[in-house]
């Protein structure tokens, strides 16, 4: 496989949504809730110049086995 950067991307999110899926799953083991506790990131940049106007709204939660995921993605973006 040809590496380039839609593949790492791809890698990156598809090790993003699968940890952040673990997280799900493992959320109901209480010795585990430190693994699964979210922080969530927003980013609202919105702009009016009377021609145009734009409003994009970005929200980002992440826990610890998302990013873990996203590691594994990444390693596995290198192994290729």
């Amino acid at each position: 496989m040809k590496k380039n950067t839609f593949t790492l991307i791809l890698m990156l999110l598809i090790g993003l949504v699968a940890g952040t899926l673990i997280g799900q799953l493992l959320s109901p083991v209480p010795a585990l809730s430190f693994l699964v506790k979210a922080v969530e990131l927003s980013w609202q940049p919105k702009a009016d110049l009377l021609v145009i106007r734009y409003d994009l709204n970005l929200h980002i939660k992440l826990n610890l086995i998302g990013i873990l995921g996203l590691a594994a993605g990444f390693w596995l973006y290198r192994r290729l």
